[in-house]
């Protein structure tokens, strides 16, 4: 299980998505400066315990209306090769030392992980909190066996969130062509601007999977939505 260290930051997350988000194809705060509070997400935990792996929710109040953004950040002790383009920035943590956050939807290791919870081999963990289990997040992929061996991915930012498309080998199935199969590959999209919607009843169509999880709003009432969405799955 990953530690969270209370510890500082410098800079902080905060700053750094405060600087990198306004160059996104998916912000949507226009030439405002964002002003941003922390308020949602959850940890997985990295099997070889390298990699720190956050999905935080970040509330910007600078426009005519709150907007809450999903930044799945990824945490490394070195520079993760071929990902300059993907860098959020540098921070120098007080317990690690020099930390490279990078945002997550580009990292192999953070779609390790997903895929990983989203067939039930990992479990979401609290957001500030060491060793604790958080049972709020619901991550399901219809048809699911054992998880796949994640293989490869590639990546595209656009206007409306950000796609992932994750090739497996090895495991277990899903509808359609089977996450399992040599070859196969799961379509995920990233949603970067979080929406409030229920969790659906049992039965009710909808996507092949899905990752929903709560944040806070700035009345302080809760929400809940999909963080992830699973749109299909096809051979490659």
């Amino acid at each position: 299980m990953a530690v969270v260290h209370r510890t500082t930051m410098t800079p902080t997350k905060l700053e750094l998505l405060a600087s990198w988000l306004p160059a996104r194809p998916w912000y949507r705060g226009g030439g405002n400066a964002p002003e941003l509070s922390r308020t949602g997400g959850f940890r997985l935990d990295d099997p070889r315990g390298e990699v720190g792996i956050e999905f935080i929710a970040v509330t910007d109040t600078s426009g005519d209306r709150p907007l809450t953004y999903h930044v799945p950040l990824t945490y490394r002790g070195a520079p993760l090769d071929g990902a300059d383009e993907a860098l959020v920035g540098t921070s120098e943590h007080g317990v690690l030392g020099r930390r490279w956050i990078y945002d997550g939807a580009h990292d192999p290791v953070f779609a390790a992980q997903l895929l990983a919870l989203l067939t039930g081999a990992a479990e979401p963990q609290a957001q500030s909190l060491s060793d604790t289990p958080d049972p709020s997040v619901a991550g399901d992929l219809a048809g699911a066996g054992p998880a796949g061996t994640f293989a490869s991915l590639s990546v595209t930012d656009g206007p409306d969130g950000t796609d992932l498309l994750v090739r497996t080998t090895g495991g277990g199935a899903a509808t359609g062509a089977t996450a399992g199969e040599p070859g196969a590959s799961l379509a995920i999209r990233v949603n970067r601007t979080l929406l409030a919607a229920p969790d659906a009843p049992a039965g009710t169509p909808g996507p092949l999977g899905h990752v929903t999880a709560g944040w806070s709003l700035p009345d302080g009432t809760t929400a809940r939505g999909r963080y992830i969405v699973v749109n299909g799955s096809a051979p490659a």
